[in-house]
């Protein structure tokens, strides 16, 4: 089994490889590492996509509206996912972003992932009654699995979703309540005792 090092270089090198600058090189290695990471199948899209890329000529978006439309064929997901990741502070008041058109769109889920992070919000990407929920960077929850990932999504959305509680004021008042009996009130024995209340320096 590699490793998610040797992942990690050997996808940057190939991507140098094919034309893409070093640092959009290095983007591209620390995305297949997560989508590896995340038991998505990062290399093997990462290889066809390479093995189309100079056939198709893939549109590079680098300037994102709220509504994307490609001109000609589909758009590239490195370079969109470089950009979203350059313009996620932007993007996010958007709410949404819609994109008509994007190949391989698994290349693009890590570069989300980690806006994500940045944001310190969750996205939601559909295509094609496709769901992908990115929690922070930390893991991505989707109702795709096992599923054979397309060549081209043609209906995209990117939502910013709202940081909200899962529960309730009255679920969380209760619990709240049950852990006030773990509360012990301070008494001048507890204080005497407590970390850096010594009365004697021993240094």
């Amino acid at each position: 089994m590699k490793s998610l090092s040797e992942i990690e270089t050997t996808s940057k090198r190939a991507s140098r490889a094919v034309g893409f600058s070093w640092g959009i090189a290095e983007e591209v290695g620390k995305c297949i590492r997560l989508l590896e990471l995340f038991g998505f199948p990062g290399i093997k899209n990462l290889n066809q996509y390479y093995q189309n890329k100079n056939k198709e000529n893939f549109e590079n978006l680098k300037l994102i509206n709220q509504n994307n439309k490609s001109n000609k064929s589909a758009f590239c997901p490195i370079i969109l996912g470089v950009s979203f990741l350059d313009q996620i502070k932007t993007l996010e008041p958007l709410k949404k972003c819609t994109f008509q058109g994007i190949a391989y769109p698994l290349l693009l889920l890590p570069f989300l992932s980690r806006s994500s992070e940045i944001i310190g919000k969750k996205i939601l990407f559909k295509f094609d009654e496709n769901e992908f929920l990115l929690n922070f960077n930390v893991n991505i929850y989707s109702n795709f699995l096992k599923k054979e990932f397309p060549l081209i999504a043609k209906n995209v959305e990117v939502i910013f979703l709202e940081n909200k509680d899962t529960f309730n004021d009255i679920e969380w008042k209760n619990l709240y309540k049950l852990s006030e009996d773990t509360f012990v009130e301070e008494s001048d024995s507890l204080k005497q005792g407590a970390a850096g209340a010594g009365l004697t320096d021993n240094d």
